[in-house]
């Protein structure tokens, strides 16, 4: 693994964990010798990170899309900032730059892009580890959701195993080391 995208939100959030939570992974990711690929705003929880990045020597890849450029919430500190025609374009580059995927607290977007990953994984698109830091809880009601979908038989167990799950940002890199992407022919229960 050399890179790893962050899905997070471009807001702080109410509590400040989330910020601590970011500055964090961002020390186990430059201890790893791991560069960050995330959507490049320098703001909320993304700012945070890309700035603890930076700070400890790391390499930090934004990607945002132009239009959100023109409403200066790009950063002008990166590593390498890509901007791009759309947000299509924009997962799609995060995508390819990146070999594991993690979500931090995060609204709408976040949820998107990291569901899309793992779906991307289900449907062996790539056999990236995709993982949730599941910060003070804050998803703990998605991991109950998509525990009911395997119940109800719209998501078997191999492919609800693959959305890896830590509080911890050591536990989290620590289980993208030793993924291994399931092969199972059929998707559903």
């Amino acid at each position: 693994m050399r890179r790893v995208c962050v899905y997070c939100g471009s807001n702080p959030g109410r509590r400040p964990e989330y910020a601590a939570a970011a500055g964090e992974l961002a020390d186990v990711l430059v201890r790893h010798e791991l560069e960050l690929v995330y959507g490049g705003a320098d703001k909320g929880i993304m700012g945070v990170l890309a700035d603890a990045m930076l700070e400890q020597g790391g390499k930090v890849h934004g990607v945002i899309p132009k239009m959100l450029t023109a409403k200066e919430l790009a950063h002008q500190g990166l590593t390498e900032l890509h901007v791009v025609a759309s947000m299509h374009a924009r997962k799609s580059m995060m995508a390819a730059l990146s070999d594991g995927f993690i979500a931090m607290p995060g609204g709408y977007g976040t949820l998107e892009e990291i569901i899309e990953m793992v779906t991307w994984g289900q449907l062996h698109f790539h056999d990236k580890p995709c993982g949730l830091l599941n910060v003070g809880g804050y998803f703990d009601h998605l991991l109950a959701f998509l525990d009911h979908a395997n119940k109800e038989g719209f998501l078997r167990r191999e492919n609800r195993d693959m959305l890896l799950v830590d509080s911890d940002p050591v536990g989290i890199i620590q289980q993208f080391e030793r993924y291994t992407a399931p092969h199972v022919e059929k998707w559903t229960a």
